[in-house]
């Protein structure tokens, strides 16, 4: 018996473990292509499991979208992807997930001054208001402050 070459959108999603509307959503963004039969129905060529075990592990790891389009762009279409193709598209997207740890680290660090601050009393905030810019406003949360609205109550509104 000759292996199947073509997958339905159903048996995609058993074998990938992933939602019919995904890939559907997946198809709509151009991750991955199918074609239709003469029935209208949907069939994939059987790289499209590597692509979409990419496309999920690039997500688990918070690769957007967009950048895993792209990256699955610069791949010959209709082939499987290799392990050289997963080495280059690893290899870019590691500085960015370098950036973002970066940032995230920033992030949680910077945080240990805002515990029991509430954003109420503290004179600098180095995540909110990097330099204190609104302190020449007064003191108090200026953010918080309301403006007297034009037509306030009980003045013939």
């Amino acid at each position: 018996m000759a292996p199947v070459t073509e997958l339905t959108v159903g048996q995609v999603a058993m074998r990938s473990g992933v939602a019919v509307s995904a890939l559907h959503f997946y198809e709509a963004r151009g991750l991955i292509r199918s074609h239709r039969t003469s029935g209208n129905q949907r069939r994939y060529g059987r790289d499209v499991l590597r692509r979409v075990a990419i496309i999920k592990v690039a997500q688990e790891v918070g690769i957007s979208l967009a950048e895993i389009g792209a990256a699955l762009a610069s791949l010959p279409e209709g082939r499987t992807p290799t392990r050289d193709d997963w080495n280059l598209l690893s290899t870019a997207w590691r500085d960015g997930l370098d950036h973002k740890i970066a940032q995230l680290k920033k992030l949680r660090d910077g945080l240990t001054d805002c515990i029991g601050c509430g954003c109420m009393s503290i004179d600098k905030c180095p995540l909110r208001n990097k330099g204190d810019r609104l302190a020449r406003e007064g003191t108090g949360a200026r953010r918080l402050v309301a403006l007297p609205s034009p037509r306030s109550p009980g003045k013939g509104a």
